[in-house]
């Protein structure tokens, strides 16, 4: 799932959606670096500023989905969509697929937007890179027929190691990875089709913890870690 084994052309027709979206990425790049436009005018007019978008510029809480601050930035992420992206475009199918991405990516913005201060500015898709995760997370703990068990343990591996940077590298909008792998485990239990499922796992757990002697499960493991999650994503504020 993991592995590209595709050709170009073959990628480009098995994931439209994915190779859309890392085209925009270069190509927003591109225009930062090339004298197509003013120095900075992508950033002053498209970036996620929370002031502007309080006064009204809701555009501010999508449009940094597809900007990043440099070329690193821009690779690491294009990477990151290409190697995780397509498996869940392939699963999900390409609506759902663009709808989570989307969905996740501007939650985290929200979060940031609440968050944060008002004076500040991110760009990155990582709010939505992270919302993968979250999404493989719930299929993982709901839908285990979806991923096999090696599958499964590559993504907990990354999500945890992804996790581990975020709190570690500088200049890291911690606020916006935390809510988008909340927000993809939410959102992609749902559109799984295990809502009830989730709500279930949620008070097993609340009546397990309020027993003795509680027996600790996987999906206690991951709900845990979940709230956990959030918990951290207030005090980085």
């Amino acid at each position: 799932m993991f592995t590209r084994t595709e050709s170009f052309k073959e990628f480009l027709r098995f994931y439209p959606v994915v190779s859309i979206i890392v085209f925009i990425h270069i190509v927003l790049y591109l225009f930062t670096i090339l004298p197509v436009f003013p120095s900075g005018w992508l950033f002053e007019n498209f970036a996620g500023v929370n002031l502007y978008i309080v006064e009204g510029e809701l555009w501010r809480l999508i449009t940094p989905i597809f900007l990043h601050s440099g070329f690193p930035h821009m690779l690491f992420n294009s990477f990151s969509l290409v190697l995780f992206g397509p498996g869940l475009e392939r699963l999900l199918g390409k609506r759902k697929f663009i709808t989570l991405y989307l969905a996740t990516g501007i939650l985290a913005n929200i979060a940031t937007l609440i968050l944060k201060p008002l004076t500040y500015s991110h760009v990155g898709s990582s709010g939505a890179i992270f919302g993968l995760f979250g999404i493989y997370l719930a299929m993982r703990m709901f839908r285990k027929d979806m991923l096999s068990r090696e599958n499964s343990q590559v993504i907990i591996t990354i999500a945890v190691i992804g996790l581990i940077m975020t709190f570690i590298q500088p200049n890291i909008n911690v606020t916006a990875h935390l809510f988008g792998l909340i927000s993809g485990f939410l959102l992609g239990g749902f559109s799984l089709g295990r809502g009830r499922a989730m709500i279930g796992s949620f008070k097993s757990v609340t009546h397990k913890a309020s027993s003795q002697r509680p027996s600790i499960s996987p999906k206690m493991i991951i709900l845990g870690g979940i709230v956990l999650l959030a918990i951290l994503g207030l005090f980085t504020r």
